[in-house]
């Protein structure tokens, strides 16, 4: 799946250590740019973490899992990404400012009725 939103907050980096050996999570909260915004807490593991990206205010493109466990009767669902990318310009993004005037075609062609 995938959601499109800005960073509004990072949570406490944590670490730890388990039974596989050191861990690192990192919590952030996105809200999506919709009509009805939505605040969604994904977790970044391991070495997916770039803090270089992570940035307040930047708009991201994260695509992520959804998983649920139980654990004594009750259940959790965690919100995990496995791929984060910066949603404003990139590769191939046509810049706004750029000077390409797509309404302009050459001389002697007839508008077409579409």
């Amino acid at each position: 799946m995938e959601l499109k939103g800005k960073l509004i907050q990072l949570l406490p980096l944590q670490t730890g250590t388990g039974k596989n050996g050191e861990w690192k999570k990192q919590d952030i909260i996105i809200e999506t740019q919709s009509q009805y915004p939505k605040k969604v807490c994904i977790s970044i593991w391991g070495d997916k973490i770039n803090t270089s990206q992570l940035q307040i205010g930047k708009m991201l493109n994260i695509s992520f899992d959804i998983e649920s466990r139980e654990y004594n009767g009750r259940w959790y669902t965690d919100v995990k990404a496995w791929k984060i990318d910066n949603a404003e310009g990139g590769a191939g993004a046509v810049d706004a400012d750029s000077p390409q005037d797509y309404n302009d075609a050459p001389s002697g062609e007839e508008d077409l009725p579409f």
